[in-house]
């Protein structure tokens, strides 16, 4: 039986830096193939992953969620057919949400040998009251469906801050264990036992549940059955059409509350969901053009102090410099770090935010 693990974790969190932190203290010597969900049509974490050495599925189609279970499912048989892999991680777009994840999964777990393992959330700490405000409906559903939160650069601030941060994420899923100590000072099997622990806590509960649950029906099924054994056939044929009605409005209701997918706009704007495709604007490029690093770092300035090209919250990008080197770029929040990497198939770059204004940024990087 394959693991799947859903790395989740708002825009700039850090998913790709937890990941490679897990690969390197805790799946050494696992199969792994990451299936990567971008929002955009670009994919790059892969390629911040690519010397890993491990198998990268990009599916860029779209935010996993259920107008796209077949192809999902499609690209988990394929990556099982092909690979057969020991654990498959999940990482989402950062704008997805969890619950649409763990939906996907859930639906081709039979049929295709795999059991939904960890799901856990990357928070970055010093941006997490910010974000939760401004972007609530994604952030808060990353947080609401983990079994696990993992704070980042904690270290990057006061004790009373990660105070604060864990105690509004407690507040939104008090069930979720959360993880504060600074990644350097903690080894990941210690994370992944936090994880293995929760699961076998929510299996525990859900039987637990599911064990009063059916104890509860067959007691109600007793006192039913004594109930119309005084009644006439008639009333009791009446009873019957009753609940099967009720029934029918129930699961209705259900669907309309929990979809978040975007197929049901008219419920989704009455109950405030929203698809990110109508909040956020990804602005993505492959090309081949060679970069100076000045005009890489003028568009990162430009996106952390101004707001002349959007309201930007992330770009990331792999791209070819002119002094023959590769140069890989990651801004989020106001903060941006540019480093040397190896060379890529072809340059990328990626930008994500609101409001994004496509022609000036085709100017600010010189396309």
């Amino acid at each position: 039986m394959t693991k799947i693990d859903i790395i989740s974790g708002f825009l700039g969190a850090g998913k790709t830096t937890f990941i490679k932190k897990m690969l390197e203290d805790v799946f050494q010597g696992e199969k792994i193939v990451l299936i990567e969900n971008e929002f955009g049509e670009i994919g790059i974490d892969g390629g911040f992953l690519k010397d890993s050495g491990i198998e990268i599925s990009e599916l860029n189609s779209g935010c996993i969620c259920c107008s796209l279970v077949g192809d999902f499912g499609k690209n988990l048989r394929e990556v099982m057919e092909r690979f057969h892999p020991d654990r498959i991680l999940i990482e989402p777009s950062g704008v997805g949400k969890l619950s649409d994840v763990m939906k996907s999964v859930q639906e081709v777990e039979a049929e295709n040998e795999v059991k939904l393992n960890g799901r856990i959330t990357v928070v970055n700490t010093p941006k997490a009251t910010k974000q939760m405000k401004a972007f609530g409906e994604f952030f808060n559903n990353q947080i609401e469906y983990a079994t696990v939160v993992v704070l980042s650069r904690t270290q990057n601030v006061k004790p009373e801050q990660t105070e604060l941060v864990a105690a509004a994420i407690r507040e939104k899923n008090p069930k979720a264990a959360i993880i504060t100590t600074p990644w350097d000072d903690i080894d990941g099997k210690q994370i992944y036992k936090v994880i293995e622990q929760q699961k076998t806590m929510e299996e525990e509960l859900m039987e637990e549940h599911e064990h009063h649950h059916h104890e509860h029906e067959h007691h109600h099924e007793h006192e039913e059955h004594e109930h119309h054994h005084h009644e006439h056939g008639e009333h009791e044929h009446e009873h019957g059409e009753h609940e099967h009605h009720h029934h029918e409005h129930e699961h209705h209701h259900e669907h309309g509350e929990d979809c978040t997918c975007g197929c049901h706009d008219h419920d989704h704007h009455e109950h405030g969901h929203h698809h990110a495709d109508e909040i956020f604007t990804s602005w993505g490029k492959e090309t081949p053009h060679v970069f100076e690093r000045e005009t890489i770092e003028h568009a990162l300035k430009a996106f952390c102090d101004t707001e002349d090209y959007g309201t930007i919250l992330r770009a990331k990008g792999i791209v070819p410099c002119k002094d023959g080197t590769w140069i890989y770029f990651d801004m989020v929040d106001g903060e941006y770090e540019l480093r040397t990497g190896e060379a890529d198939y072809t340059g990328r770059l990626c930008v994500i935010g609101t409001d994004v204004e496509d022609g000036k940024l085709m100017e600010l990087f010189g396309l």
